[in-house]
């Protein structure tokens, strides 16, 4: 079944931004493309009120005026406008059934804040059972490597495919970046001779090399290279991102009952990392 690329748009230049990454990414996957706009209900007192027909008729002409935008740029592309009543996150997480990922905008705080997603975006990356596209407000368009977030002790198939998957439809490399900790046993003396360090770090580049080998195989013309480094999983995937042209993390699904959860290393990514970054469920 031909899946989709799904852009949640709402007239922002954030969501601009991102409805154009997401043409760009149904292009090179050959999928269509859907922009969803969503009009919630407004509170009057205690009585909630559809959007009249005026608020209707200036979304649908956004969402036709942009649709004609992204054409006039990728004329092959299916392109399908939907402008849909309901809460933001029900309607975009319910696209997620049919889709391959859904793409989101983010606004940029500055270099050292970082960026800021709403909580709908929040919301729908953390409830989803597809990759979910955070995509910043002045993305460059850039085709570099991937950086992809490893746990070596996390059952990770849906992330490596999608990695080697969106890498070999783009052409480029990944890094794959394993962060690691010292041992809590180890001794205030130990964790600080290099000898050790090199030891532990020689440990956690041979799992992660061991645990990319089929994967490897299985995508032969996939150039990656594997980096096992000491520190904080986000620091570091914070720091490689700064060189790459996309930067891929996972999420561990939990029941639905418990509410959505990001996990705080794709939290952060999230916030700061200087690329569009990809949740992917760990399913």
């Amino acid at each position: 079944m031909i899946g989709s690329v799904v852009a949640g748009f709402d007239g922002s230049p954030q969501s601009s931004v991102a409805a154009y990454w997401a043409a760009r990414e149904a292009d090179l996957r050959a999928v269509p493309l859907r922009l969803v706009h969503v009009q919630e209900p407004s509170a009057l007192g205690h009585v909630f009120r559809a959007p009249d027909s005026r608020s209707r008729r200036s979304a649908q002409h956004l969402l036709a005026r942009t649709a004609d935008e992204l054409r006039r740029t990728f004329s092959a592309l299916d392109i399908s406008i939907h402008s849909v009543d309901g809460r933001p996150i029900d309607v975009l997480s319910e696209s997620a059934a049919d889709s391959d990922m859904i793409v989101l905008g983010s606004r940029a705080l500055g270099p050292v804040m970082g960026f800021v997603l709403g909580s709908v975006s929040m919301a729908v990356i953390g409830a989803t059972n597809c990759p979910v596209v955070s995509v910043r407000a002045k993305d460059d368009a850039s085709y570099g490597d991937l950086v992809v977030g490893v746990d070596v002790h996390q059952h990770s198939e849906t992330l490596f495919r999608f990695a080697f998957d969106e890498a070999e439809q783009r052409g480029c490399g990944i890094r794959f970046l394993n962060a690691w900790a010292l041992p809590p046993l180890v001794g205030y003396g130990a964790a600080y001779d290099p000898r050790v360090h090199a030891q532990l770090e020689m440990s956690a580049k041979a799992t992660l090399d061991d645990v990319l080998s089929p994967w490897k195989k299985r995508y032969p013309d996939v150039r990656t290279a594997a980096q096992a480094k000491a520190g904080h999983a986000a620091t570091q995937l914070v720091k490689s991102s700064r060189e790459a042209g996309l930067t891929i993390v996972g999420r561990r699904v939990r029941d639905s009952s418990l509410g959505a959860h990001i996990g705080p290393v794709a939290h952060a990514v999230l916030h700061h990392a200087r690329t569009p970054v990809v949740v992917v469920p760990l399913t």
